[in-house]
């Protein structure tokens, strides 16, 4: 099993692109998209990649046959599996992706988790779906949270009509959230120990070696790249 965080170094994209933008949904060259995820799937050894036009929802889908081709699916924002020589691909700008990797099985997931995402839950959705899927043993799941927006810059004004109230325990200053502990609650609350939580702590709108909306939205009119965690038996 294999998880990677990419960063934006590496690829064939230009401006605002540069230069390893990994989805065709942002305005870049379709072409240079796929010639960097083709230098992915070459370097990692990885046949194939299953992906997803994310819409910052909690539906989750399963690949049940090998793949022959790279596969791109609509309106899914978790990605499972058992198959071997598959990539999962969640493309990320700041929301986290959370990896999932039950040993037992074996099976895999891949989650894309923005701030809706982690208001549905959808990391404890997917866990729910492993087991009853695969049998997975929550206790038994790893977790990986990729490069994502810290609490330095995950500012939320409207926090009170878009957050629970769960939500304000991980509030660590005025509209600032810390969501990487807001996604450990929720995994440790859907049966995962602690202990199998492994949580990256780089925020992406800090570091310029990652792509970052936030950043873009500071700077400019918000176009930018996107990064990809991957994770593949």
């Amino acid at each position: 099993m294999i998880v990677i965080s990419t960063d934006r170094y590496g690829g064939l994209s230009s401006n605002p692109y540069h230069s390893l933008n990994l989805s065709y949904g942002v305005g870049d060259n379709n072409s240079s998209v796929t010639e960097n995820r083709k230098h992915l799937k070459r370097k990692y050894s990885i046949p194939y990649l299953l992906s997803a036009r994310q819409v910052h929802g909690d539906a989750v889908f399963q690949l049940d046959e090998q793949l022959c081709r790279d596969l791109e699916v609509d309106g899914f924002d978790a990605l499972v599996t058992d198959q071997k020589g598959v990539g999962l691909l969640i493309q990320q700008a700041d929301c986290q992706a959370i990896t999932l990797f039950d040993p037992n099985c074996p099976a895999i997931a891949a989650i894309h988790s923005g701030w809706q995402g982690t208001v549905k839950n959808i990391a404890a959705q997917t866990v729910a779906f492993l087991s009853e899927r695969y049998g997975s043993s929550p206790s038994q799941i790893k977790a990986y949270v990729s490069p994502s927006l810290g609490p330095c810059c995950a500012e939320f004004v409207n926090h009170a009509l878009e957050f629970p109230s769960s939500f304000l325990a991980f509030q660590e200053a005025k509209n600032h959230f810390n969501f990487w502990r807001i996604s450990s609650m929720q995994l440790v609350e859907s049966g995962l120990q602690e202990k199998n939580i492994q949580i990256s702590g780089i925020c992406t709108s800090c570091s310029s070696d990652y792509f970052s909306y936030r950043r873009a939205c500071r700077n400019g009119d918000g176009v930018t790249g996107r990064c990809a965690t991957i994770i593949s038996l």
